[in-house]
């Protein structure tokens, strides 16, 4: 199981982000993510919130090997088509280390419905936002297969769904190369499993299937001799992504980097 950092964009200011991708590569991490939003929702007098493709494209050119990727675009924020030619690009900037984590967004719930609202932007019901996701990864797929000229990405990037729920990992299952959801869900195991039987009826092996899933950085998720990391392995979880909150300590990044099991230095 891989073990991935994702910085907390909220009030983090981009050389923070910077300095802190570079301790997570010397450090051993597998893959550094960060989320798409746009403003914080607790509001206050904080910078703001970088846009989350711009810092993960300047992050692939200041770093060399670890795996890059968002958790997870909104898909309601970029057309479908330009989102496939920003992932190809990405691809050709990265040297092939996108893992492309997109998602229906907020839900009128939660607090993210303010955000989408504030740039003009409608929350439509759980199943509609659902829909798009999967007409989305329809459109991504057809255009990357060099249809009409568009750019190709090499090699296609995964794609992985994040949800909490059935109706999204069978989208995940369906439609896309992986799912992302808390590793600290009750229902990981089923889940899963409904993520993993609907890829094996659309006719792939699921062997190929990616399962992620997040929780906060806490040395129980960085032992190899941990429960809670040996249970998350029998659910045949394939990355952990652990989240980090700003300001970021490239030193304590380091000093967590070392308890990882089969640590790696870049």
């Amino acid at each position: 199981m891989k073990t991935d950092l994702l910085l907390i964009p909220m009030s983090a200011r981009f050389r923070d982000m910077r300095a802190a991708a570079i301790a997570a590569e010397e450090a051993g991490f597998d893959g550094l993510w960060t989320w798409d939003h746009l403003r914080d929702p607790d509001g206050g007098s904080g910078p703001g919130v970088p846009e989350a493709w711009t810092v993960l494209t300047a992050l692939a050119e200041a770093t060399r090997r670890i795996s890059l990727g968002p958790l997870v675009l909104n898909v309601a924020n970029r057309h479908p088509g330009l989102l496939a030619n920003m992932a190809a690009t990405f691809q050709a900037v990265s040297g092939g280390r996108l893992l492309l984590g997109i998602g229906a967004g907020g839900s009128r719930r939660t607090p993210y419905a303010a955000e989408q609202h504030a740039i003009g932007q409608s929350v439509e019901r759980d199943e509609v936002r659902a829909g798009k996701v999967a007409e989305a990864i329809e459109l991504i797929r057809r255009l990357w297969s060099g249809h009409a000229g568009f750019l190709k990405p090499e090699p296609p990037p995964p794609i992985i769904v994040g949800g909490f729920g059935p109706r999204m990992a069978g989208i995940a299952g369906r439609h896309a190369d992986g799912f992302n959801t808390q590793a600290m869900h009750p229902k990981l195991a089923d889940l899963a499993r409904v993520a993993r039987d609907e890829h094996t009826k659309s006719g792939r092996n699921t062997a190929g299937f990616i399962l992620t899933v997040f929780a906060g950085v806490d040395d129980r998720w960085l032992r190899a001799d941990s429960r809670a990391r040996q249970t998350l392995e029998g659910t045949g979880v394939d990355r952990l992504i652990l989240l980090q909150e700003p300001p970021f300590d490239p030193n304590e990044i380091r000093a967590a980097g070392r308890l990882l099991p089969a640590i790696r230095h870049g």
